[in-house]
């Protein structure tokens, strides 16, 4: 039988244990970042660095100074990398996701810095592409999100928004394999021409594709076993044939967006898709396993400017 780990496992609680001070979390970043073998970020020498006892290095080829930091989500950011980093477990842990209010509260921090914290942590948390597409047993479907005409004044109410109407919602598109990872993403419509790509890019050639009798679907047998359930007839399930696994995703992903965050915007609606689709596809690990890896997919700038520019 083998050894039990004598690694404690990574909790909020031990938390402050495993990264006390900057220094620590430092070097955990660069081990995850370098494993061993720094990177000069000015001119990508992976042979020599110096090392200085604050974390910080200096390369021995371009003589330039660099931190852990450069290149990361952490980049010009003040928020200490403590901070950073309890934030990466809250957002990771919690199945629904954390507010930027409330973690604001948590930190001690502003709620502006609270929300760009979180942008970039959902920036690091997107799911990296797959060379192994979907298979088996695949279900796709799609989803409306936002606010429903019913709840609205009359007055501030918009006429045909039934259905899958996009005049007041904004649509989102997701595969999951049974048993397996999701694929969501958000699209400018539910079209065809739009989805059948989508499909043909994540789902491999000859898979069973589970779906509703949404038109857009029907060409779907050209390339893959199709089954069709029929809810608009009252049916949720036929043999193999059920959509249930994604609409449970939906489910999900909406209570998320309703009871934590309350309203997102078009603009942003993809990053917060992201985040569940990672959550998801990471739920057979453990809160501190999830964290690491999001912590590790940390390359990648996302500046405050680009964050809130107007499209």
């Amino acid at each position: 039988m083998a050894a039990k780990s004598t690694t404690p496992k990574l909790t909020l609680e031990n938390l402050n244990e495993r990264f006390p001070d900057e220094l620590s979390c430092k070097r955990y970043i660069a081990k995850l970042r370098w494993n061993g073998q720094p990177v000069c970020p000015h001119c990508g020498n992976k042979k020599k660095s110096y090392a200085f006892s604050n974390g910080d290095y200096k390369c021995a080829t371009c003589r330039k100074h660099y931190t852990v930091r450069i290149g990361t989500i952490f980049e010009d950011s003040k928020v200490p990398l403590k901070k950073w980093l309890i934030a990466a477990y809250l957002i990771t842990a919690h199945k629904k996701g954390i507010s930027s209010h409330q973690l604001g509260r948590d930190l001690d921090v502003t709620q502006r810095t609270a929300w760009f914290m979180l942008h970039r942590l959902k920036h690091a948390m997107k799911t990296r592409t797959f060379d192994v597409p979907l298979e088996g047993v695949v279900e796709a479907d799609e989803t409306y999100v936002g606010g429903k005409e019913r709840f609205k004044h009359k007055s501030k109410r918009t006429e045909g928004t039934q259905g899958r109407s996009t005049k007041v919602k904004a649509p989102v598109f997701g595969m999951v394999q049974r048993g397996g990872r999701i694929v969501a993403m958000t699209v400018e419509t539910t079209s065809a021409s739009t989805l059948l790509p989508i499909i043909e890019e994540h789902v491999a050639v000859g898979s069973k594709i589970m779906t509703d009798e949404f038109k857009a679907y029907m060409q779907l047998q050209r390339l893959y076993q199709h089954g069709v359930v029929r809810h608009g007839q009252g049916q949720y399930k036929s043999g193999e044939a059920h959509t249930n696994t994604l609409e449970g995703f939906w489910s999900l992903f909406k209570r998320g967006v309703t009871g934590i965050y309350h309203w997102v915007s078009v603009k942003h609606l993809g990053a917060y898709v992201a985040e569940f689709e990672y959550r998801y596809n990471s739920r057979k690990i453990s809160d501190g396993d999830r964290f690491e890896r999001a912590v590790g997919h940390l390359d990648g700038r996302l500046s405050y400017k680009v964050l809130t520019q107007q499209d």
